[in-house]
């Protein structure tokens, strides 16, 4: 069995940072894709940041420039550094990877439980 346990959220002005972990336990083959995504009250969930397991990363367009993830590959685990936050970055935010639990096994895709962010402006 395979969990995503995500940590740090909380309650920040806006303009501050929080610091987002995921870690990866389980059953686990490889790690491929590893990322955050979000979901606003009353919004669908959203892409934020996604890391390949070499390190190439894609951002939302609206995190450009303010958020950073990284991944630890040894430690199964995904950052979401988040810099400048802004009321509008107030979400559940979800760890997300795509993992093999065996060499032979097709990748599924897990999803954390997710953490609450608030920006109060």
């Amino acid at each position: 069995q395979v969990q995503l346990v995500e940590s740090g959220g909380g309650l920040v002005q806006a303009g501050g940072s929080l610091r987002l972990s995921c870690a990866a336990s389980g059953t686990i083959f490889s790690i491929s894709d590893m990322g955050w995504y979000r979901q606003a009250p009353g919004k669908q969930r959203e892409l934020v940041a996604r890391s390949t397991n070499g390190g190439r990363t894609n951002y939302s367009d609206s995190v450009k420039g303010r958020f950073t993830i990284s991944r630890d590959n040894t430690k199964r685990t995904v950052t979401l550094q988040m810099n400048n936050l802004k009321a509008e970055d107030t979400a559940v935010y979800y760890c997300n990877a795509d993992i093999a639990t065996t060499r032979f096994s097709y990748n599924i895709n897990y999803w954390g439980k997710g953490t609450l962010v608030t920006v109060s402006s």
